[in-house]
């Protein structure tokens, strides 16, 4: 079999690339092409993302993937979950909102008024997240001036193709894809004030999208099709996970840590719900059952706070290194607590939590950053114990994928507090799902998840971290 090319785009929330892959008969490669900056910019009437910039970005990507490799057959688009941007007619009425925003306080308590907690874990299988797109539809003022409501990847490939489509992975994020059927629940929308009018038609990971509008494609060098990929970022993620033993876990971690395990049947306890774990829809129907806990982001913020203290960069690999030198025990916070959602001044933060539990706040950087590795590291394996109690699974291996699988500090911490082998890798799993789900329905990549990731074993073999006694 030659070797195909497509283009993914991989968009995160701090940071976006678009990369060639190719796939053949024992390839898959990535080449990255661009990558860019992405994140929060502060409007007057509140935190939003800097889209128009974001899709420039986009767009000299893929004219520079395409100059690359002409080759290219489709384009795969994947970002985070549950923001968007509202349409009408063609014009986009602002700049997306950011999740982080503090609107949806507003929107959760007046979604929890009409439809109480329990009754949406019933019906859409979410976690509680304060910023679910439900809760923010329900205070966002344009709606009403809207005809579509798209999520990012959705808006990128309307931009892109002129079509308005809902890819199932991510609208399963939105609180308003009815658990069980897969489809739109139309009548809780409607309960919410949120007119089912604006909710596009759903496609599947795979389903042709359309191909790129003349003028894009004047720009970009060719006419390919958009394929819908797994969108939300950790669908194309798992299916890349290189899962081969009995009973595994995954961890895809990146700002956040989507900790838990794959399902193909929903887990709705009560158990369930009140360990806030999510049903997000993966590819080929199969449940992400699963727990977010506070990622690379708490490290990352207070990178950040470090560096305007100093106003120099901080050495990252450096104080990793030394971090993992640290030999005296930690001091040990949750890190799922709601005071670290926000950004800026993390150390501060990080230290009140430390002080309100009565444990010390480490003086030296090398030991907080520990503080903060160890503290993410014990909430993956709560989140793992969790996550077999309630499916009644006996986990025997974690895979970290994304780009927490780099910090060897955190895979060996996630090891040691699981006390179970983690496999790290591979660093760019979002991506490789992405171009393997473009590269299946092309007819250029095995036709089953298992062969997917067999696939990427193959070509990707990860790095084992054994357990240390304690």
């Amino acid at each position: 079999m030659s070797t195909r090319a497509v283009a993914a785009v991989d968009l995160g929330a701090t940071s976006g690339r678009v990369m060639i892959g190719r796939v053949g008969d024992g390839v898959l490669d990535l080449e990255l092409v661009s990558r860019f900056p992405n994140g929060p910019v502060e409007r007057e009437d509140g935190l939003h993302w800097d889209f128009s910039a974001l899709y420039e970005h986009v767009l000299d990507g893929l004219a520079e993937a395409v100059r690359r490799e002409p080759g290219i057959e489709s384009i795969g688009i994947d970002s985070w979950a549950v923001d968007y941007g509202l349409l009408a007619g063609d014009q986009l009425l602002a700049e997306p909102f950011h999740y982080r925003d503090g609107r949806t306080a507003r929107g959760v308590a007046e979604v929890h008024r009409v439809t109480p907690f329990a009754e949406l874990y019933r019906r859409n299988g979410l976690q509680f997240l304060p910023f679910t797109t439900l809760y923010q539809y329900r205070v966002d003022g344009r709606l009403g001036e809207a005809d579509t409501a798209l999520l990012i990847p959705d808006l990128i490939a309307y931009l892109l193709t002129g079509e308005r489509v809902a890819e199932r992975t991510n609208a399963s994020t939105t609180g308003l894809l009815d658990l069980h059927a897969g489809e739109w629940d139309v009548s809780l929308a409607e309960r919410l004030g949120i007119r089912p009018s604006i909710l596009p038609r759903l496609v599947d990971p795979g389903t042709t999208i359309g191909r790129l509008r003349p003028e894009i494609a004047a720009r970009i060098g060719t006419d390919a099709p958009v394929i819908a990929v797994g969108s939300h970022d950790t669908a194309s993620a798992v299916v890349a996970v290189p899962m081969t033993s009995a009973a595994p876990a995954y961890i895809s971690c990146g700002t956040w840590g989507l900790v838990g395990v794959e399902t193909t049947i929903p887990v709705t306890s009560d158990a369930a719900r009140e360990a806030n774990f999510t049903h997000e829809r993966g590819v080929d129907g199969r449940f992400r059952f699963l727990h977010n806990v506070a990622g690379l982001w708490l490290l990352s913020e207070t990178l950040r706070a470090w560096e305007e203290e100093d106003g120099a960069p901080v050495d990252l690999a450096a104080l990793l290194a030394a971090a993992a030198d640290v030999v005296e025990a930690v001091p040990i916070f949750d890190a799922n607590h709601p005071s670290l959602a926000a950004p800026g001044e993390m150390p501060t933060r990080v230290a009140a939590l430390l002080a309100a539990s009565g444990a010390p706040t480490p003086r030296e950087r090398p030991a907080f950053a520990r503080t903060i590795i160890e503290s993410i590291a014990t909430a993956f394996a709560d989140a793992v114990d969790t996550a077999a109690r309630l499916t009644s699974r006996e986990i025997d291996t974690v895979h970290l994928v994304g780009g927490g699988s780099l910090n060897t500090v955190l895979c060996q911490a996630t090891a040691d507090r699981t006390g179970l082998p983690v496999l790290a890798g591979p660093v760019e799993a979002t991506a490789l799902g992405n171009v393997l789900v473009q590269a299946r329905a092309a007819g250029a990549a095995p036709a089953t998840l298992d062969g997917l990731r067999a696939l990427v074993a193959s070509t990707h073999a990860p790095q084992r971290y054994a357990p240390r006694p304690r």
